[in-house]
């Protein structure tokens, strides 16, 4: 699996954990009393952050990023729903591109 693809799953990923956290987890803490939500949420939330700041900064040569388009979709990350926008406008049409190209083995 290449850089791009992992990049666009975490981004993915990332932005639902960062609702779920916001829509689900906190209520639940502080309506139901029940703070474990946040805990495990927020926790997996902040592993799935890391890995897309640092998947951004990794993928960027790979995905033709200038530092400003770099920086946006780190600025992404703390908005809540931006990191689906930017996995279907940024990083998707790259891996597409790049799979059209691709000849399949054998052909």
């Amino acid at each position: 699996m290449n850089i791009v693809r992992i990049l666009r799953y975490v981004s993915i990923a990332e932005a639902t954990s960062f609702l779920l956290l916001l829509l689900v987890a906190m209520p639940l803490k502080y309506w139901a009393e029940f703070p474990i939500a946040v805990s495990l949420t927020g926790a997996a939330h902040g592993g799935l952050f890391i890995a897309y700041v640092g998947l951004v900064v990794i993928a960027r040569g790979e995905l033709g990023w200038t530092w400003g388009r770099t920086l946006l979709a780190l600025v992404a990350a703390v908005l809540p729903v931006a990191p689906y926008l930017v996995e279907r406008r940024w990083i998707k049409p790259v891996e597409e591109a790049r799979a059209s190209r691709e000849v399949p083995a054998g052909a």
